[in-house]
């Protein structure tokens, strides 16, 4: 039995971490970026945003640092292809009353296609977004932390280093 992946929110937070939904490895353990063949727990450690590589079953401590997860959509899928447009219209729609209501610094949107389905946008350069959808808060877009993504580790890790910076 499949139980949803919750989100680690809460207000004041540095940078909120989006997805475009739970993986099926995620749901069945209940973490976030729970795949083994997803780096975004190396990434982060790479890009100095944390002390050492956390496990994913340990994302709810990153709070604690300031960092926070959601995603643009509940339903575990194997991959994000399944997600239908209905779905996306009302993740959107959910994501942003999050956003305003916990208003955090930055808005992370792990993968441009997160930020597509967000925005509406569809150019869409890597880093910190000339405008944001909700005001007070920054938009920032990076790779997609999956293995399947076609950039070097390095390339990836050198966006969210950005992160740093912001």
């Amino acid at each position: 039995m499949r139980r949803l992946v919750p989100d680690h929110l809460r207000s004041g937070l540095k940078i909120v971490f989006v997805g475009f939904n739970p993986s099926l490895r995620s749901a069945e353990v209940g973490h976030h970026y729970a795949n083994p063949s997803n780096r975004f727990w190396t990434i982060l450690f790479k890009a100095g945003l944390t002390p050492r590589k956390y496990r994913p079953e340990e994302d709810h401590l990153l709070l604690e640092m300031g960092y926070g997860f959601t995603n643009i959509v509940e339903r575990p899928t194997r991959t994000a292809a399944e997600i239908t447009r209905e779905e996306y219209q009302r993740g959107r729609q959910e994501l942003r009353a999050k956003i305003q209501y916990y208003q955090p610094k930055t808005v992370c949107f792990v993968g441009k296609g997160v930020y597509q389905e967000y925005s509406g946008q569809h150019q869409i350069p890597w880093g910190l977004q000339t405008h944001s959808i909700i005001e007070g808060t920054l938009d920032f877009v990076a790779p997609s932390s999956s293995g399947l993504v076609r950039m070097t580790l390095d390339e990836v890790v050198d966006i969210y280093r950005g992160l740093v910076r912001s």
